[in-house]
């Protein structure tokens, strides 16, 4: 199977500054996106140093061309939640050392390739979704209370969508618990399949209905990125917005 991709940041209606960030392995091996939170610069100092120490410890630990990777996954996730958790470390201690960086902390959501298997997972609430035969499906979970008050039953899915605790997380990197327990899950891509990480700012001005629309309807990544983005911030999304279309084909 071969990867291609399309992405697309942007600061979006409200924001001065993007504290989003993005990054996508030139060879296809793993993809991320960060939304930084914090004041002054210091939301988009921590999303910056999530993607870089994250992929800096995916290189250092990781083989991509793993061929046992399917019998390999405790190894593999094992190595995906250390990034992670290094990556929690540092924007901790420079959050302790930085008075400007004070309280800063980011969501991170990932697809991680080894060999034909990808590991899906995230800290937050950005999210990855799953779309194959005109269908999509949320793989990630998010750390939110909202969440937290519908997976209790006290809340529907329904009221989520317009909850004042929407936006409010009980884990994301820059605390204690951002790293804690496993992260990533494996997933078996097919030829056709695309899978979608994005930032809150492309669900807060998008409907699932829509997003599953634009992500059938452009056949190019590129194309699907930026209508999704574009659809967003039409949407009122307020936030900034950031997505990364991924697609599966066969070689």
């Amino acid at each position: 199977m071969r990867f291609r991709c399309g992405h697309l940041s942007i600061t979006g209606n409200f924001r001065d500054n993007n504290e989003d960030s993005l990054y996508v392995d030139p060879e296809c091996r793993y993809f991320l996106v960060a939304d930084g939170m914090g004041g002054q610069s210091a939301g988009e100092k921590a999303s910056s140093m999530a993607a870089e120490l994250f992929s800096r410890t995916l290189e250092q630990r990781i083989d991509f061309q793993d061929d046992v990777a399917a019998d390999r996954h405790d190894e593999i996730v094992k190595c995906i939640d250390e990034a992670v958790a290094y990556a929690n470390s540092e924007i901790i201690a420079l959050g302790q050392v930085d008075p400007e960086m004070h309280q800063m902390g980011t969501t991170l959501v990932f697809a991680v390739r080894v060999a034909d298997q990808l590991f899906i997972g995230g800290v937050g609430d950005s999210r990855c979704y799953h779309h194959t035969g005109g269908v999509t499906s949320q793989l990630t979970t998010d750390h939110s209370l909202t969440q937290a008050l519908v997976d209790a039953g006290t809340i529907t899915r329904e009221d989520a969508a317009t909850h004042r605790y929407k936006n409010v997380l009980y884990r994301y990197l820059g605390t204690k618990d951002g790293s804690k327990g496993t992260q990533a899950s494996p997933v078996e891509p097919a030829p056709g399949d695309r899978f979608m990480l994005c930032s809150d700012g492309v669900t807060d001005g998008i409907e699932i209905e829509n997003i599953q629309q634009i992500l059938e309807d452009h056949a190019h990544p590129q194309d699907a990125a930026e209508k999704l983005v574009s659809a967003a911030e039409a949407g009122g999304s307020r936030d900034n917005i950031t997505c990364v279309v991924i697609d599966v084909e066969a070689d």
